[in-house]
């Protein structure tokens, strides 16, 4: 028989994770390998994988009974085949000693609807300032035909003809404890002790059906790329009444094609003229709240930064936004027309009487400093 693997290790979290470290796990998981989002033909039985082993590893009472149980030869010591067959003698009703046996308790069908996840792409202004949306969600609704219950119309569930309605099979196995009594799940029944007979036509005896949804979103301000929300009780609806599940929206922002965002400040780079740089100017910029004043010092280098405090990215569920920041970046004309460079050698001659005389190579105002912090060329990266 094949060896169960160890639940840590399908969650991938170490055995002293906390009980966050292992909630987290399990969405991120849950979330890439749910078969709603996930066409892969193995996506499923790692889904049902994933879910056994937080099941057991989200539950203290449970880590607690299987962590004692690892600790007397680890999981792999013990011939059970998956999760289910580790639940089922562990704590789901199963073997509770040499030849013994304890009864499960009988399950319902009424059962919480599945969490769905999506994702939803959002512009930069978007992201920023918040919107509203109505996303187009697959999802499984009640089935309108029996109500939920699975059956045709004018028929009712009747006792499983498996397990004779105790909703539990039994089973005898071999171990290094010896011969073991188990209990499991009925597997016609669901452990339910029922059955359909008689099908309903339109869900097939699930009692739910798939249908696409329009969800009204109201996406705040401030959101960041990857953040989730969640939005309760619009997922799947549940089985037989069981409540619904929930739906996570994972939010993927579009880069901006001038701001960058670091946290709630938004930076970018701010071309100056050689001229408007040296003389200083009042200047009239773009951002993202409109048309914003900028006013540059005389002799501004590039580098300078400027700031504009409250033009960032609102802080997300509470007052306040950051800032902008503007780095400066003295533009020097590559093509002089002849005018222009007359006046570029006059400004020369003048600065250079006002400095002292000077040499006549040219290379008057030019000299070395030492870089500082100044970043390495490209090149030597």
């Amino acid at each position: 028989m094949a060896v169960a693997r160890d639940l840590y290790e399908i969650l991938g979290v170490p055995r002293d994770a906390t009980e966050e470290d292992i909630r987290k796990a399990y969405r991120k998981l849950a979330r890439e390998h749910h078969p709603d989002v996930n066409a892969a033909p193995e996506a499923e039985a790692r889904f049902k994988e994933i879910s056994g082993a937080y099941e057991i590893l989200g539950d203290p009472a449970k880590r607690q009974q299987y962590d004692l149980y690892g600790s007397r030869g680890g999981p792999e010591a013990f011939p059970f085949g998956d999760v289910s067959e580790i639940f089922d003698v562990f704590f789901g009703g199963g073997g509770g000693g040499f030849g013994t046996r304890r009864r499960t308790r009988r399950r319902t069908r009424t059962e919480r609807g599945e969490d769905v996840f999506t994702s939803v792409s959002l512009a930069f202004e978007e992201a920023v300032f918040g919107v509203e949306r109505a996303l187009s969600v697959e999802v499984l609704d009640v089935c309108s035909t029996c109500g939920g219950n699975g059956c045709r119309p004018g028929t009712s569930p009747t006792t499983c003809r498996v397990c004779g309605g105790a909703g539990e099979v039994q089973d005898m196995r071999r171990s290094i404890f010896g011969t073991v009594m188990t209990s499991r799940p009925c597997t016609t029944c669901e452990g339910t002790g029922e059955e359909i007979s008689d099908p309903c036509e339109t869900c097939r005896g699930y009692g739910r059906v798939q249908v696409t949804r329009s969800v009204p979103v109201e996406i705040p301000a401030g959101v960041s790329d990857g953040l989730e929300l969640r939005m309760s009780g619009t997922g799947n609806a549940g089985r037989s009444g069981g409540a619904p599940g929930d739906l996570y929206i994972t939010f993927r922002v579009q880069p901006h094609a001038v701001f960058d965002r670091r946290g709630q400040d938004l930076f970018a780079v701010l071309d100056v003229a050689m001229a408007r740089a040296a003389l200083g100017a009042d200047l009239q910029v773009e951002t993202l709240d409109g048309t914003e004043r900028v006013k540059l010092d005389a002799g501004a280098q590039s580098g300078d930064v400027v700031r504009l405090k409250g033009k960032g990215v609102p802080n997300l569920g509470r007052r306040g936004r950051g800032d902008l920041f503007l780095t400066v970046q003295v533009e020097t004309p590559r093509k002089l027309g002849r005018e222009e460079k007359k006046l570029l050698e006059r400004l020369e001659e003048i600065r250079d009487r006002s400095h002292g005389d000077g040499p006549s190579d040219g290379s008057a105002g030019a000299g070395l400093r030492h870089p500082g912090t100044l970043p390495p060329p490209a090149g030597m990266r």
